[in-house]
């Protein structure tokens, strides 16, 4: 059997969308993928990504908001940056992994937009359906 893959997902702040996907990863595809998430910087989890997390049955209240150095020397196979910034700023890393870039919207940039708090819910749930469609399409997606 083969070895996990190896798979960081890069955001700018690991607050709500690398988290996102991490915890998708880690549902869905921990048979076959060893998923992680960072940022460029921390910005604390977000408690609304937390939230509509939870409604879908994965729960990542254990996750906490970490750099690309706080994770040490890992040596990953792949990085798939989910924000722009992250893309335009990713860091060299150790053992030069294939770097992948598929954004997705910013949950709290478009909820400050809402009028209600189940507005502002609803980009948080848009998003995540869009991050568990493309957790769905790995490993295959990133070979």
């Amino acid at each position: 059997m083969a070895a996990p893959l190896k798979l960081l997902f890069l955001c700018t702040g690991n607050s709500c969308r690398s988290q996102m996907a991490e915890g998708w990863t880690k549902h869905l595809k921990s048979d076959s993928i060893d998923a992680y998430s960072a940022g460029i910087e921390t910005h604390g989890l977000n408690p609304n990504a937390v939230k509509v997390m939870q409604e879908a049955g994965v729960d990542i209240t254990g996750h906490q908001s970490t750099t690309v150095a706080d994770l040490g020397e890992i040596n990953f196979d792949v990085v798939v940056t989910v924000c722009g910034h992250a893309d335009e700023n990713c860091p060299v890393f150790l053992g030069a992994p294939k770097v992948v870039h598929h954004g997705f919207d910013d949950p709290p940039k478009l909820a400050k937009e809402a009028a209600t708090e189940e507005e502002a819910l609803d980009h948080y749930r848009r998003v995540r359906d869009k991050i568990r469609a493309y957790v769905e399409t790995l490993p295959e997606a990133v070979a």
